[in-house]
């Protein structure tokens, strides 16, 4: 994030000042919300880009998964909780209803996803990654989804349902 060593908002406050303040990159999608309680709000207050990446949950808010799908052994995910099992199968129904969701709306799965982080205050970009130029394509168009206040509620009612995807980051596969 910066020069400062310590990796919440808490403990920022109670650091000795930092020498400058970057823009922080965080793990961040509909499977991780975990930084809107502090870390946005601080980000917000102190006026720190936010960058988040992996807005598709690793590949879970694509749609291509299904109850089939496996990982390869050297895929992290092939290790992770949220990726296999009961976890799996829940998360996979969580999408399956964001994709009705979003085909009401005439979008896909994964730009509602992107369209959902890109909603928060305080979230700048988001770093999407992509296996082909099609996926770009899609990708962008997130951009020009407005997303409404009821819509967003919506979505966050889904996305209850679901297990918590930490994923492959610097604090490990969990």
């Amino acid at each position: 994030m910066s020069a400062c060593p310590t990796t919440t908002p808490s403990r920022w406050r109670n650091s000795p000042p930092c020498v400058r303040w970057t823009p922080w990159q965080p793990p961040y999608h509909l499977f991780r919300l975990g930084i809107e309680a502090e870390i946005l709000p601080y980000t917000i207050e102190h006026n720190i880009g936010v960058l988040p990446y992996s807005p598709l949950a690793s590949g879970m808010l694509t749609g291509r998964f299904d109850e089939n799908t496996t990982f390869e052994d050297t895929d992290w995910r092939s290790r992770a909780t949220a990726f296999t099992g009961e976890a799996f199968r829940r998360n996979l129904a969580v999408v399956r209803e964001l994709e009705e969701f979003a085909a009401e709306r005439d979008i896909t799965v994964s730009q509602l996803a992107i369209a959902r982080v890109l909603a928060q205050p305080g979230v700048h970009v988001a770093i999407v990654g992509a296996r082909s130029s099609a996926n770009i394509e899609a990708s962008a168009q997130a951009t020009d989804v407005d997303l409404s206040a009821d819509d967003l509620a919506r979505i966050d009612t889904i996305v209850a349902d679901g297990v918590p995807i930490e994923g492959a980051t610097p604090e490990g596969v969990l």
